[in-house]
């Protein structure tokens, strides 16, 4: 008997796992798009894994006797005032805005669901609690909040990552306590627990799955904003310390030499956070659409 169930078990895995796979290469077939924006985000992922062993320049090397050259074959992007390359620098910070902006969205989808899911199942004190204190965070600027929580805890990655986190949690908490709120009394909700599964269980196998769609929308508009936040922080002096590549740090040095005509020192760094945070706008409905139950075949 053991064994017969081992060698049914193993085909139907397999299917699961290639009917997955289906799901996925239709989405991307049907969503030319999404299919694009994918391949986006893999050339970003790519720069940031192997980027830093492949580019032609140290780039915290400075060399005094080519600062300020504009974009040549030997320096693609040109040089900044200490004669680094601005290629390499700009390559190699993907790795850490990538870092922080998916630490940061991880971060605050993890508590922000766990938050808003118990609210929304249990109600009562509990969501009253929880709604307040999320309404409290979200009276602030989210980026002054991000400020003044960097500034006291110092301007170092982890903090970053914290306090982006921290602002992002409202955005989880509350769309998670939407859905499962509208769900927690309907008939599938019902039946799972009649058929003698715990509270946990149906909330994280039953419901939760149905709150993923619009989760992952929010979850990659998050991260488009989680860079531009690592970024504002950095151009404002609050971010990633010099001489570390960073987007936000390389913007603000190149804005001051804008008027006397080297644009590519900041023109470069600008264009690849503008195509990250594209990027991940373009991904939200191609995400949605691979989680979301009713969307499978």
């Amino acid at each position: 008997m053991t064994d017969v169930t081992v060698e049914n078990a193993t085909p139907a895995r397999a299917k699961k796992g290639s009917g997955t796979l289906r799901h996925i290469l239709w989405v991307l077939r049907e969503n030319p798009v999404t299919g694009l924006s994918f391949a986006m985000f893999a050339g970003l992922l790519i720069s940031a894994l192997i980027g830093p062993s492949i580019v032609p320049y140290d780039p915290l090397a400075t060399d005094a006797s080519a600062t300020l050259q504009p974009p040549s074959a030997a320096h693609w992007f040109g040089t900044d005032n200490l004669g680094r390359d601005v290629f390499s620098r700009v390559i190699v910070a993907t790795r850490l805005d990538l870092v922080i902006s998916v630490a940061a969205v991880a971060l605050s989808f993890v508590f922000g669901s766990v938050l808003g899911a118990i609210a929304g199942y249990r109600g009562g004190w509990i969501d009253t609690v929880l709604s307040r204190v999320l309404d409290t965070i979200m009276a602030f600027p989210l980026f002054v909040l991000a400020m003044g929580i960097v500034a006291a805890l110092g301007n170092s990655v982890a903090n970053i990552i914290y306090a982006t986190a921290i602002i992002n949690i409202p955005f989880y908490a509350r769309l998670v306590r939407a859905e499962v709120n509208i769900r927690r009394d309907a008939g599938f909700t019902q039946a799972a627990k009649l058929a003698g599964n715990s509270d946990t269980r149906v909330l994280a196998l039953h419901i939760f799955p149905n709150a993923l769609p619009p989760m992952m929308v929010q979850v990659s508009l998050n991260l488009g904003w989680a860079i531009l936040n690592a970024a504002g922080l950095s151009f404002i002096g609050l971010g990633v310390r010099p001489p570390t590549p960073e987007w936000g740090i390389m913007v603000a040095e190149g804005a001051n030499y804008i008027v006397s005509g080297e644009w590519w020192l900041a023109l470069f760094p600008g264009l690849w956070l503008m195509l990250a945070v594209f990027t991940f706008n373009l991904m939200g409905d191609g995400l949605r659409d691979i989680v979301d139950p009713r969307r499978r075949s």
